[in-house]
């Protein structure tokens, strides 16, 4: 038996046009549903370590419920995820603008309007749904015609694959990433303090106040963003260090060791009491891990309430404020230079 696909309506846009979610199964019990709003992943059903099967992200129960979703839960992110210092940048000497919305810098394109928030064209795969979402020059601040695709896979070894392809007819940034909050007990267990992670990091990019990187390559060793070793995410998530206190626990970009395009494990997350464990995949040189900080209390489906740390994500990336730091890989594709990543959640 094939992987399937099932697809059905899950609400309106707010221009009328259908919210349409799509479920991938696999034989194993694993399914991932996804939806045309914003591709966003809306539930994520995994099997436990005895069998029993609970959706492991967070969300919520109709497609409306999407268009306020300050924390992103499950969406991608474009055309650029994370943060752009000041609001604006520079490409080939031309100055670009873009909206003011976290202090006095850009915060993932724009909180209402960005690739979250819009319908994308949907076509049904093999194994998949495939996601296309075209964008003007010029639309938020980010010059362009862009194209950029997302294409969702479920295998039989129970891993979600986004492939992302992108292009543009300028010089413009793109640095798309997927923004799933992943409590591996189930989405209604509460903190994911006591989750494990493992990062294959061996330095970091630290922060100033407003999460912006210095543009430095900081060492994990000896501190507590090293994840070399596997540990607990809550023991050391309060220590007093600078670095955690200006982002009120993790949520850093931790520069992949090795990274050189080709696939890689980069992570692994366990979960104690369920035993399910996720590993994470990918081609792109950094993962921002994000501890759930500052998750506001707030209703989620199957009568959820989330509150702080109640998920945490590896979003897959660029580096934050890449365009400003010449010694960080470039987020600059259009031009001969087109993005293609491949990003891996696999539970295990």
């Amino acid at each position: 038996m094939a992987i399937t696909v099932e697809a059905k309506p899950f609400g309106k846009s707010k221009t009328g046009e259908d919210i349409v979610l799509y479920t991938l199964k696999n034989e194993k019990g694993m399914e991932v549903s996804v939806m045309n709003l914003g591709a966003i992943v809306v539930n994520l059903m995994v099997p436990d370590a005895s069998g029993k099967t609970d959706d492991v992200v967070l969300g919520f129960d109709s497609g409306e419920k999407y268009y306020t979703n300050p924390s992103f839960f499950g969406a991608v992110i474009g055309p650029n995820a994370n943060r752009i210092g000041g609001a604006a940048f520079t490409i080939d000497g031309v100055n670009y603008q873009l909206d003011v919305n976290d202090n006095e810098n850009n915060l993932h394109s724009h909180l209402t309007e960005g690739y979250h928030a819009q319908l994308w064209d949907a076509e049904v795969v093999s194994a998949g749904v495939h996601f296309t979402l075209k964008d003007k020059d010029g639309n938020l601040g980010f010059p362009g015609n862009k194209t950029l695709e997302v294409t969702y896979t479920l295998d039989e070894e129970n891993a979600v694959k986004l492939h992302y392809h992108g292009c543009s007819d300028k010089r413009t940034i793109l640095n798309p990433t997927n923004h799933s909050y992943f409590n591996l007990e189930g989405h209604l267990s509460g903190n994911i303090e006591g989750h494990s992670l493992w990062i294959k990091a061996d330095t970091y990019t630290p922060v100033v106040a407003g999460a912006i990187p210095t543009g430095e390559l900081a060492t994990v060793a000896g501190t507590p963003m090293d994840f070399n070793v596997e540990k607990v995410v809550g023991d050391e998530i309060n220590t007093d260090m600078e670095q955690l206190k200006l982002t009120k626990g993790y949520d850093h970009n931790w520069a992949i060791t090795g990274a050189d395009g080709s696939l890689q494990h980069v992570a692994t997350v366990k979960a104690p009491k369920s035993g399910r464990v996720m590993k994470v995949y990918t081609t792109l040189p950094g993962v921002q891990f994000y501890a759930g900080n500052c998750i506001d209390r707030q209703d989620g489906k199957e009568g959820a309430v989330y509150d702080k740390r109640h998920g945490l994500c590896l979003e897959t990336q660029y580096f934050p404020d890449t365009i400003h730091h010449d010694n960080f890989p470039s987020c600059v594709f259009g031009a001969g230079r087109e993005y293609d990543s491949v990003t891996v959640y696999q539970f295990v």
